[in-house]
């Protein structure tokens, strides 16, 4: 299979037609291989426009997924990122988002779950040179309050409910994109910050798994 091939019909058959025109993200795409960021048996499926299987379900972590090209990029191209933005990037998986942040932004923070998760991430990163990325372990839900303010957040999935834990790590003029999932279908959402205030809106329909921490609360019935 020829990916490069592949990756260009991606980007001029579904971003660009979806109404993504800024040229640092559509230059990420073109240039980033989106296969070396799945299982060697599913690279043939990584420009599908559909989200492909990252990372196998494994114990007590759930099976991971790249979201689908076309989400990725509209979530991006909302959130209008620029060579001076800093950039928290949750849910990462094996690092697909962070490597084209990388290529956008000044510094990016991707958050994993799991040691192995960030160990695998930091090998691809550095394979696709993507140097400008620091990746930390912890739960996804709490970011890394270490690093904050980021003036863009990136949440790699669906969320059940708006993710306020993380509000309070975007700078004032900051930016939260996200797949807002209820029930089967989602909803991309863009979140800005002004004087201490989150206000939020939505986009256009997204599908997207949801993210470790962010799944649907459990409901009692007596």
């Amino acid at each position: 299979m020829n990916y490069a091939t592949a990756r260009l019909h991606m980007v001029e058959s579904q971003i660009r037609p979806n109404g993504v025109r800024d040229p640092l993200i559509l230059d990420a795409f073109a240039s980033l291989p989106r296969e070396l960021f799945v299982p060697e048996q599913r690279q043939p499926l990584a420009y599908i426009d559909k989200g492909v299987l990252a990372v196998e379900a494994s114990g007590d972590e759930p099976a991971r997924y790249l979201l689908q090209p076309m989400v990725l990029a509209r979530l991006l191209e909302a959130a209008e990122p620029s060579q001076a933005d800093n950039v928290l990037d949750v849910g990462s998986a094996t690092g697909y988002s962070a490597a084209i942040l990388s290529r956008i932004v000044a510094k990016v923070d991707a958050v994993e779950t799991s040691a192995a998760l960030v160990e695998a991430m930091k090998k691809r990163l550095s394979f696709v040179g993507a140097s400008n990325v620091d990746v930390h372990e912890g739960p996804l839900e709490e970011g890394v309050p270490s690093q904050k303010p980021f003036s863009l957040i990136l949440v790699n999935g669906a969320v059940a409910n708006e993710p306020k834990s993380l509000f309070g790590q975007l700078a004032d003029g900051g930016r939260l994109v996200v797949v807002v999932r209820k029930g089967w279908m989602g909803s991309a959402w863009l979140f800005e910050k002004s004087g201490g205030n989150v206000s939020g809106r939505p986009l256009f329909d997204a599908p997207a798994d949801y993210l470790p921490g962010f799944e649907p609360k459990p409901e009692f019935t007596f």
